[in-house]
């Protein structure tokens, strides 16, 4: 069995010609910028492009009215609670005039009760 042979100068540039040949093969195959299914695929990336665009403006849109029904809620919540404060400052300011009454009440009869003897 006879052992490797080390490629010489000519046997390396010859593989390089061939590899820049298939490069250049390869390149020329492609299809221009004006071949029909070129022109279909780019139409096709465009497409999805402006579906990709729509569907993020619809997203945003959905986001924004989210935010704007969120802000509604927080501010009837907030408008309620400030109803119910005020409605329980009322009953507390009541219920203390009505207290009040009764104990102005007592001390007068108190008083009227001590001024009989």
């Amino acid at each position: 069995m006879r052992g490797f042979k080390e490629p010489g100068f000519a046997d390396r540039q010859k593989a390089a010609q061939q590899a820049r040949q298939s490069i250049v093969q390869k390149f020329k195959s492609q299809p221009g910028p004006d071949d029909p299914e070129v022109v279909k695929r780019r139409q096709e990336r465009e497409a999805a492009a402006a579906r990709r665009e729509q569907l993020r403006l619809e997203r945003e849109a959905a986001k924004a009215e989210q935010k704007r029904l969120e802000e509604e809620a927080k501010a009837a919540e907030a408008a309620r609670l400030a109803r119910e404060a005020e409605e329980s400052a009322a009953r507390a300011a009541e219920m203390e005039a009505e207290q009040k009454a009764k104990r102005d009440a007592r001390y007068a009869a108190r008083k009227a009760r001590g001024k009989k003897k």
